[in-house]
C-alpha cells in the first residue's frame, strides 16, 4: 500500500543529469494532482562536482537517508573532470550493494514514433523485459594484481555467485513474468553454460529447481551470444529473461539500441524485499557536451519516473505517465536523438504534463 507521502531522494548527478530529472519531478508534480497524493523530493548534490570539492562521493550518513525513503531517482553520473570507474564504483555500485538493490530491471519497449534500427520492425514487435542479477558476478571487485607495471603482470578478475543471490533473482523473475501482461509467459534464461561451468551451472540448476514451483510459465534457455543474435533477428520472441549481472549489463545495451536508443531507456534497481529501498535512473548517461543547452531527450528519465510510481505503490499513476509518453513520442518528437526532437528539453515535458490529462 502507498505510503500517505511519497517520499523520494533525488540525485540529479552530472553533466544534462539535473536537466532530465527537473522534467520528470515537472510529471511528477502533475500526475499527482491528476491522481490526487502528495510527494517530497530531497535533492542531493551527489556527484562529480561535490566529489572534486569535498573528495566523497556518498556523504556520512548518506545511506541512512536514503533507507527512510520510499524511492531513489538518480539522474546521471560522469564527469569530465573524474577519472572513469570512480564515480560509477563509489555511488552506483555502492548503492546497489548496500542497499541491497538486486534486481536491475529494464523494460525494453519501442515507443510509437521511435525508429528502431531493425527494419521492418514496430512496437508490436520489440516488447520485452530484461531481469538482471544486481549485486553479483564479477561486479564484486574480488581480484587483484601480482608484479603490476612489469612485463610480467597478472591481473586476476573473480566471479562471484550464491545460491541465494541466484536463487532470489530468479524467483523474482518467474513471479514478475506470471504477473506480466503478455500471453508469452516465458522467462527465458541467459547464460553461458558450455563454458563458465562452475558458476553458470548454478544458474541452470537452480532455474530449473525454481521452475518446478511456477508450472503455468515456460522456460527457455539462450546462450548469451545467441541471446544478443536473436534478440537482433526475432527480437518478438522473448518475453521476460533472466541473467547474470555481467551478461546483463551487455545485453540490455544491445536492447536499448534495438528500442531506439540511450534517450528513451529507463531502469529501476529494485530492492523488492519489505523495507527495501529502490532506485530508478534514465540509461543515458550524463552527456556532458550537451549541458545547459535544453537539448537532451528527458523521455528516458519521465519514463523511470514512471517506473518508480510503479513499483512504489502508485501503478496507476505510473501507467498514466507511461501513456502519455508513448502519445508525445507518436505524434509530437521528430526524433529522439539530442538537438533534433523538434522541441527542447523543457517543451518535450511539458507535452507529456499536456499529455497526462
Amino acid at each position: 500500500m502507498a505510503s500517505s507521502t511519497l517520499k523520494i531522494a533525488a540525485i540529479p548527478g552530472d553533466g544534462t543529469g539535473p536537466e532530465v530529472t527537473a522534467e520528470a519531478i515537472k510529471v511528477l508534480d502533475a500526475v499527482s494532482k491528476i491522481d490526487g497524493f502528495t510527494y517530497d523530493v530531497e535533492m542531493l548534490d551527489w556527484g562529480g562536482d561535490r566529489y572534486l570539492k569535498t573528495g566523497e562521493i556518498v556523504p556520512e550518513g548518506g545511506l541512512d537517508l536514503l533507507r527512510t525513503k520510499d524511492a531513489v531517482f538518480l539522474g546521471a553520473i560522469g564527469h569530465p573532470g573524474v577519472a572513469p570507474g570512480i564515480l560509477e564504483k563509489g555511488l552506483l555500485l555502492e548503492l546497489r550493494f548496500k542497499l541491497d538493490q538486486y534486481i536491475n530491471l529494464r523494460p525494453v519497449k519501442l515507443l510509437p514514433g521511435v525508429e528502431t534500427p531493425l527494419a521492418g520492425r514496430g512496437p508490436k514487435d520489440i516488447d520485452f523485459v530484461v531481469v538482471r542479477e544486481n549485486t553479483e558476478d564479477l561486479y564484486c571487485g574480488v581480484g587483484g594484481y601480482l608484479k603490476k607495471g612489469t612485463p610480467d603482470e597478472v591481473a586476476v578478475q573473480q566471479a562471484i555467485y550464491t545460491r541465494k543471490g541466484c536463487e532470489r533473482c530468479i524467483r523474482w523473475a518467474f513471479d514478475y513474468t506470471r504477473k506480466r501482461n503478455s500471453p508469452k509467459k516465458t522467462l527465458t534464461l541467459v547464460a553461458k553454460t558450455n563454458v563458465l561451468t562452475f558458476g553458470h551451472d548454478l544458474w541452470w540448476r537452480t532455474f530449473q529447481e525454481v521452475a518446478k514451483d511456477y508450472p503455468d510459465v515456460k522456460t527457455d534457455y539462450n546462450h548469451v551470444d545467441a541471446c544478443c543474435m536473436w534478440m537482433v533477428k526475432n527480437p518478438d520472441a522473448y518475453d521476460v529473461i533472466v541473467t547474470t549481472n555481467m551478461f546483463g549489463d551487455i545485453i540490455t545495451d544491445l536492447a536499448g539500441i534495438l528500442q531506439g536508443g540511450m534517450g528513451v531507456a529507463a531502469g529501476g534497481n529494485l530492492n523488492p524485499d519489505k523495507g527495501g529501498v529502490s532506485m530508478f535512473e534514465p540509461m543515458g548517461g550524463s552527456a556532458p557536451k550537451y549541458t545547459g543547452q535544453n537539448v537532451i531527450n528527458p523521455v528516458a528519465a519521465i519514463n523511470a519516473m514512471a517506473m518508480l510510481l510503479e513499483h512504489s505503490g502508485h501503478p496507476t499513476s505510473g501507467a498514466r505517465v507511461e501513456k502519455a509518453v508513448a502519445h508525445v513520442t507518436g505524434t509530437k518528437m521528430k526524433s529522439q536523438a539530442a538537438g533534433k526532437m523538434g522541441y527542447g528539453t523543457r517543451e518535450v515535458g511539458d507535452l507529456v504534463v499536456a499529455a497526462l490529462g
